[in-house]
């Protein structure tokens, strides 16, 4: 009777721990590495190419899974609240997503996000591939946010569910902006 009970127990742990869902992926990218460039759809017109701020500007590249969810709508809100802290130290932000672009500029116009632009990898997720954030099973990005200095080089990543929170964030950039 025990070895039964022993039994059905760990087949009822094996069952419920194969039913997690798969953790988000962690990207390979480590601080000091060349960011991925990218050229990719902005809500604010055109395409916007990551290298074409190298010796210029700072810049924050913020994958978010997808517009109009609870953790995406805080997180791109304080970014907007708090744009002047990146821009009074030469910091370009940048939301990212894979979602479309027509989507991406109904969340931006609901949220009131104009002082940054969100891009759209929704035709290809190549960029939210290189990056490493891509959930493949799921179509969309983790949440992850880079902090790439006018070098090009990555300085500051912050992955999961902390990124919703953008002090750290604005906090190496600050340091950055300081360093220079």
């Amino acid at each position: 009777m025990r070895k039964l009970s022993l039994a059905v127990l760990s087949a009822a742990l094996a069952t419920c721990l194969m039913a997690q869902p798969a953790a988000p992926p962690k990207t390979s990218l480590k601080v000091g590495d060349m960011a991925p460039d990218f050229e990719l759809p902005s809500t604010q017109g055109g395409k916007v190419k990551l290298s074409s701020f190298r010796g210029k500007k700072n810049v924050v590249v913020a994958f978010y899974p997808a517009a109009f969810t609870g953790g995406c709508t805080k997180e791109m809100s304080a970014f907007q609240a708090n744009f002047t802290k990146f821009d009074g130290i030469d910091t370009m932000v940048f939301g990212i997503s894979t979602d479309n672009t027509p989507s991406q500029i109904e969340f931006g116009k609901k949220l009131g996000v104009s002082s940054f632009a969100m891009l759209s990898d929704f035709a290809n997720r190549h960029t939210a591939e290189a990056y490493g954030v891509l959930m493949a099973d799921r179509g969309i990005a983790n949440r992850a946010t880079f902090v790439v200095d006018k070098e090009g080089k990555i300085t500051y990543i912050e992955e999961g569910n902390s990124a919703v929170d953008i002090t750290n964030t604005a906090d190496a950039c600050s340091r950055l902006a300081h360093k220079n």
